[in-house]
This record gives C-alpha cells, sequence and structure tokens, in this order.
C-alpha cells in the first residue's frame, strides 16, 4: 500500500468516526437532553422537508433544467401518487399507483 493508500484508509476511518460519534450523541448522554419547543417542533418537520428537497428537483427538472414540457411521465406519476397519499395516507399505494401511471407512460408512451 502507497502513502495515498493510507492517507485515503485513515480518512475514511476518521469520518466513519466523526459520523458515528455524532449521530449517536444523543445515546451516548445518560440523561436527557433538553430541547426548546420550536426546536422539537421544528425537527417534526425535517423528514418531510428532506424528502421534498429530493424528490422535487427530480419530477421538474431535466438535466438541470426545468422539464421543457408538461408530456413527462414523472410529473404525473408525481401528481397521482399525491393524490392517492391524500386520500388514503398509505405509503404502499402512494408507491405503486404513482409507478403505475409513471411505467405505461415512460415505457409505452416514451414520455
Amino acid at each position: 500500500m502507497g502513502n495515498t493508500d493510507l492517507w485515503t484508509v485513515g480518512v475514511i476511518l476518521g469520518l466513519a468516526c466523526v459520523t458515528v460519534i455524532t449521530r449517536s450523541f444523543f445515546f451516548i448522554s445518560r440523561k436527557p437532553l433538553p430541547m426548546p419547543h420550536w426546536a422539537h417542533r421544528g425537527l417534526q418537520y425535517a423528514p418531510i422537508a428532506a424528502l421534498a428537497a429530493v424528490v422535487a428537483p427530480e419530477v421538474v427538472m431535466f438535466q438541470g433544467q426545468l422539464t421543457p414540457s408538461w408530456l413527462d411521465a414523472r410529473i404525473f406519476g408525481a401528481l397521482v401518487g399525491a393524490l392517492i397519499y391524500f386520500v388514503r395516507r398509505d405509503v404502499l399505494w402512494t408507491i405503486a399507483g404513482g409507478m403505475a401511471v409513471y411505467l405505461p407512460l415512460h415505457l409505452g408512451l416514451g414520455w
């Protein structure tokens, strides 16, 4: 192993240690850490905000630009999936319904 390889392994191990320590910080403490109400309330919205930040650009953008046409299977699949979720509140049905619309449009019509 050369110098660069040892450096790379050291950096990876160091980053892994930092990640484990920071993610388990709340588990290491023996007593509960007090958290302001506003922070606790904000953390309730963090998963949905992160999901929206990842999914929304993938649905409305193509190669770094806004989708040039409404004839995009991703848009219709996402809309149907959202509608199913708001009606049924079931993630499995949301995925199945969105994919049931997306796949025929994408594979069948080439959208």
